[in-house]
């Protein structure tokens, strides 16, 4: 069975507090309207997720609860994993390879400029740039997710809130 790593870029945040550091910075009022938009584009399309994991920053483990909101996935179930915040290429790959077989859609939320390198090593995309709450879907024809490697994927969406804009 194919398996299908969607990648999202947290939304909008706010600058707006000096005294919080970037990891605390929250999404500010484009980024907590973009958010559960973009979930429930992903609802109509019948998206289903298997597990949904963020980087624990702020900012994106808010747009990690508003989209599975939207998928009536379980909040409590985010699993929030350090390795995602600031990533390098190598990391997230690792951490791709190493996710459970039982799980055949997962959902990562985390940073650019991680993500966008990210998609396009893993798939066939050549995105410039993952603008903010930007999804891209990524299929592997592969029994393992050890298995994924560079271009092993297709890309088989890519959608931002701007995008019908």
């Amino acid at each position: 069975m194919a398996r299908t790593l969607t990648l999202v870029r947290h939304a909008k945040s706010s600058w707006n507090h000096a005294d919080l550091s970037d990891f605390e910075r929250p999404l500010n009022s484009r980024g907590l309207k973009n958010a559960p938009e973009m979930g429930k584009r992903l609802a109509k399309e019948n998206y289903l997720v298997d597990s949904i994991i963020s980087s624990p920053a702020v900012r994106a483990i808010s747009t990690a609860k508003l989209i599975a909101g939207e998928l009536n996935y379980n909040t409590q179930k985010i699993e929030q994993n350090m390795k995602i915040y600031e990533a390098s290429v190598d990391m997230l790959v690792d951490l791709v390879t190493t996710l459970d077989d039982n799980l055949f859609r997962v959902m990562l939320v985390g940073h650019n400029p991680g993500f966008t390198v990210l998609c396009n090593y893993l798939s066939d995309a050549d995105i410039d740039n993952m603008p903010t709450c930007s999804v891209a879907q990524i299929q592997f024809d592969v029994d393992l997710w050890g298995s994924v490697s560079a271009h092993s994927g297709v890309l088989l969406d890519f959608d931002y809130p701007k995008k019908y804009s």
